[in-house]
């Protein structure tokens, strides 16, 4: 494959694969949250600015069997012409219709060419060849920029590589800086390596902790899915969340960390409160001893400190999921906390990758943006890259 940095893009119509699946305002279509489209600006600039074209293409929302106009990329195309200095952006309301073939056929250099949302054809999901033949013939190179959804075999993500030699498909540097910082926490991670994981279900964490422990020194639990790990040590939970057909799998992560010698991390306190509301009265109680009634909504005032000096030793840290109900200002504390030891342990040399959305936002909200090592735009693909799992977006480029 070749390296998108070193290519010369003058006089190519670049099919390019973003992530532009962000959110947009359910009154007003407007883009509420532009992080991906930003993120991705670096390679349309660079393809430009060498006298290509870009003809770009990405999904946006779950469009249920065709097209739907509050999933339609028109919305974003004035945003996105904002965001490229005013620069005009054309429009081709079918990605591999007449619209779009002509389109392509006439951009000059320097053009930018938005393609309609790709998921409006079932075939980009189905992985139809078909449709990413029809996409490929649109432009001379692929460069695949969309992290986002690299554990996804889709037409648009994964088969059309096949349609481009070894020297016209790439990663963009979106993509190529996302692959870069995830190999560094998983393969070339100084230690202590700390990972702090947290959410809700252990269910949906269970694959990339029991992965973790095979780098990881040392695991930090928080969120709602700590409270599963208590009740497995006989702790009592009151109401906290709690699922109650994973206690044995939770003792058995327990044991093989144990026997591994990585150390999990448990908050030893938790806030917590009478309902899970705003409003409600809360307390602070052992995370082990909750009074029936009450629920764990964040990490205690001993839990801060605690996994604060754990990160603040650290030379690696990965952290995907809060600590808590953060959106509610009243469960933020911990969250809030958990930033500000990673932003400490990074200024004094560590490296630190957030992913998943909640870290993110968190990160972003608490200002934290520019005081750790990585962002990832990538939620999805990030979990199943540190479970292990080969994505068919990267590997696709590297065949």
């Amino acid at each position: 494959m070749s390296q998108f940095s070193d290519y010369n893009f003058s006089g190519k119509k670049v099919l390019l694969r973003v992530d532009f699946n962000v959110p947009l305002d359910k009154q007003t279509l407007a883009i509420t949250d532009d992080t991906r489209m930003t993120a991705a600006l670096p390679t349309i600039k660079k393809i430009l600015a060498d006298g290509g074209s870009a003809i770009i293409m990405s999904h946006l929302g779950r469009p249920k069997g065709g097209p739907e106009d509050k999933y339609s990329l028109k919305h974003i195309v004035s945003h996105l012409s904002d965001l490229l200095s005013e620069k005009d952006i054309q429009f081709a309301d079918d990605c591999i219709g007449e619209s779009a073939v002509e389109y392509a056929a006439a951009l000059e250099p320097g053009d930018v060419l938005l393609l309609e949302n790709l998921r409006f054809y079932k075939e980009e999901e189905a992985g139809d060849i078909a449709f990413a033949e029809k996409l490929s013939k649109l432009g001379d190179v692929y460069v695949n920029d969309a992290f986002g959804t690299a554990h996804r075999a889709h037409a648009s993500t994964a088969i059309i590589a096949q349609f481009f030699d070894k020297d016209h498909k790439m990663f963009g540097l979106l993509m190529n800086s996302e692959v870069a910082s995830a190999e560094k926490v998983m393969h070339q991670s100084e230690k202590p390596f700390v990972a702090i994981i947290g959410g809700a279900k252990v269910s949906d964490k269970i694959f990339i902790i029991e992965n973790l422990l095979e780098r990881a020194t040392d695991i930090i639990i928080g969120g709602g899915m700590a409270y599963t790990f208590m009740k497995a040590a006989g702790g009592h939970i009151g109401n906290s969340l709690c699922e109650d057909d994973r206690l044995d799998m939770v003792n058995g992560l327990l044991k093989k960390a144990a026997d591994k010698g990585v150390c999990i991390h448990l908050p030893s306190d938790s806030i917590i409160a009478d309902k899970f509301a705003a409003d409600a009265n809360d307390s602070v109680a052992p995370s082990n001893a909750i009074p029936d009634g009450w629920m764990g909504l964040d990490i205690g005032p001993m839990a801060i400190e605690q996994f604060s000096n754990v990160i603040r030793q650290s030379k690696t840290i990965l952290w995907n999921g809060p600590m808590g109900v953060f959106e509610m200002a009243k469960f933020q504390h911990g969250t809030k906390a958990i930033a500000t030891a990673v932003a400490e342990a990074t200024a004094n040399g560590a490296f630190s990758l957030v992913g998943g959305g909640d870290s993110v936002a968190a990160v972003n909200q608490f200002g934290y943006t520019d005081k750790v090592s990585y962002i990832s735009t990538g939620g999805g693909a990030l979990l199943e890259y540190f479970e292990g799992k080969v994505l068919p977006g990267i590997a696709a480029i590297k065949a």
